[in-house]
């Protein structure tokens, strides 16, 4: 799928692409790829002279390969984006070519953070001036996202907190707790990794001295929002983890009343065992046995020794 967009007034305007004919007629600042077929990518090498190799958005890049200048002068920035699902969560490599003045990006499904940058740029002014501020404001809309999913994990930690510290926790809603805290830590991990990726790009951005000095300033503020995130990612990861102890902690207690029961009703039971064994074996001559108050003796003996180890359990308050 090929979404190709013209600047007018700094405002980003979509064009319909339906064939190769309708590229030809479009002079784009930006050319965004989603799943592109075979097909779409001779389009972009008639029009623009330039090849998409198909292991352009591999996971398996390596380090050298995400961020480096072409020999034709191409920028080439692999990123990767989040994607704040409720079901899964996860990040999601974007390749950047900056190619004679336009920005191409190619990546396998739609991202969150290109609609908002789109949204936006069709209702502000002034906003986008070339493909340079295409990208710039790409990582300006993924910080700004996620920020908002950090903001989204607070809320989700403060509903288990209420449900954890002011609530009885059985091992049901202690579950639902863990699984929750689960998630949330799988997601905070993604958007550290997420914030780092985007402060590696920004900086070789900076660095290649690509910017105009506009940008540049713009690329430092970028900069400044996502080094801000630093603390709130790591404060959350604290708040994770004490929850996560706090559940487990519920949950060993819980065990530990079901232990100490079967504790309490075996060593309660070990006396009568013993006098019922005693007096179960087959001796010649047991004199209390021929009277008849014997047998009621034996067995309120046996009452009176289960009875005797709840009485100073519960003394001991090992029964509450």
């Amino acid at each position: 799928m090929i979404n190709v967009f013209t600047l007018s007034n700094g405002r980003l305007i979509q064009e319909e692409i339906e064939g190769p004919l309708d590229l030809a007629h479009v002079e784009p600042v930006w050319v965004d790829l989603e799943a592109p077929s075979a097909e779409e990518k001779s389009w972009l090498r008639s029009r623009f002279a330039l090849t998409i190799p198909d292991d352009v958005v591999d996971d398996d890049l390596e380090e050298s390969a995400r961020f480096y200048e072409g020999d034709n002068g191409d920028l080439h920035i692999r990123s990767d984006f989040l994607i704040d699902d409720d079901e899964a969560p996860r990040n999601v490599r974007v390749a950047f070519i900056l190619h004679e003045r336009v920005l191409f990006s190619v990546h396998g499904e739609d991202l969150p953070v290109f609609r908002l940058l789109r949204l936006r740029a069709r209702r502000i002014p002034a906003m986008i001036e070339d493909a340079k501020d295409v990208l710039l404001k790409l990582y300006d809309a993924d910080a700004e996202y996620s920020a908002d999913s950090l903001e989204g994990i607070y809320d989700a930690l403060e509903k288990v907190s209420q449900r954890v510290l002011k609530q009885e926790v059985d091992d049901r809603s202690a579950g639902e707790a863990l699984a929750a805290i689960a998630r949330e830590e799988d997601l905070n991990g993604r958007i550290r990794r997420n914030v780092m990726d985007t402060r590696r790009a920004v900086s070789y951005m900076m660095r290649s001295r690509m910017l105009s000095a506009e940008q540049f300033e713009e690329a430092r503020q970028i900069q400044r929002d996502i080094d801000s995130l630093d603390s709130h990612t790591a404060f959350l990861f604290d708040k994770i983890n004490f929850l996560m102890d706090a559940t487990v902690g519920f949950i060993n207690i819980n065990q530990n009343k079901i232990i100490k029961i079967f504790s309490v009703a075996s060593v309660a039971l070990l006396p009568p065992t013993l006098i019922a064994s005693i007096y179960g074996m087959n001796f010649k001559y047991m004199p209390e046995l021929e009277q008849s108050w014997g047998y009621p003796f034996a067995l309120g003996l046996m009452a009176a020794s289960v009875a005797a180890p709840f009485i100073y359990f519960h003394r001991k308050g090992w029964l509450r």
